[in-house]
């Protein structure tokens, strides 16, 4: 039986502290599959169909990375898609307390779920979409914290005045 897990977020954009967290979890599953979240509360840089795309284009030659986006439960996703695992990655900005309780909500509603905590590796420890975006919006080099793939996209974004602001 393949061992499939998820990670999900709004990935917008996926940055190296997110690629670490899944290259980690490629070491204990056979495939997983990252879940672009659907948020309408947030107003996020990309469009999911381009968060889908750009990262689904940086991991083409994985087979075992599969990339989808969700707007729902991400327990309903999981049971749906015979999945039995969500991996979340841990900074040391306070994310304990709030994944935990997302965590206990997510076993609650689908006890055969299992939330996989993976810390986030010290170089990547303090990187996040949300600063990624906003250093970038200032002119700033964010190669330091984007795959490369990644960069070409947002500095792709640059020209468009309406987005950046």
């Amino acid at each position: 039986m393949i061992k499939k897990a998820m990670y999900a977020g709004t990935f917008d954009p996926f940055t190296k502290g997110h690629e670490g967290i899944l290259k980690r979890a490629l070491n204990l599953f056979d495939e997983v599959t990252i879940l672009v979240a659907i948020s309408p509360s947030k107003r996020p840089l990309f469009t999911t169909e381009e968060r889908v795309e750009m990262i689904g284009d940086h991991f083409k030659n994985d087979k075992r990375v599969k990339v989808d986006s969700w707007g729902g439960l991400i327990v309903d996703y999981a049971k749906n898609n015979n999945i039995g695992a969500i991996v979340r990655g841990l900074r040391p900005t306070g994310d304990f307390e709030s994944e935990f309780q997302m965590a206990s909500m997510n076993n609650k509603l689908f006890p055969d779920i299992e939330t996989v905590f993976l810390v986030t590796e010290g170089d990547n420890y303090y990187v996040s979409s949300s600063l990624v975006k906003e250093i970038f919006k200032h002119g700033t080099d964010v190669s330091d914290f984007v795959p490369d793939s990644i960069l070409k996209r947002l500095q792709n974004k640059l020209g468009d005045t309406d987005e950046i602001k």
